[in-house]
């Protein structure tokens, strides 16, 4: 069963689509292949879900820096 932290419910949908979209303006590239990275690293169901609460009181330009470093760490670039 999963921790309730770490469901995405409406609101966390909402973001993950938003902040999926800003990355995709900011890198220039589609929507499509950003959603494929940041679901195939992790980024998504470990990171953007479970800390929704938090992240998404900050800037979309915090957020985009900080899921670049997510990426970065992992040795994956966008």
């Amino acid at each position: 069963m999963s921790d309730s932290n770490s469901m995405m419910n409406k609101d966390s949908f909402s973001f993950v689509v938003y902040m999926i979209h800003a990355c995709a303006n900011k890198w220039e590239k589609m929507p499509s292949e950003v959603y494929k990275v940041l679901q195939k690293s992790g980024c998504i169901d470990k990171y953007l879900v479970p800390h929704y609460d938090v992240l998404h009181t900050q800037s979309s330009s915090y957020i985009i820096d900080d899921i670049k470093e997510y990426l970065d760490i992992r040795g994956i670039h966008i």
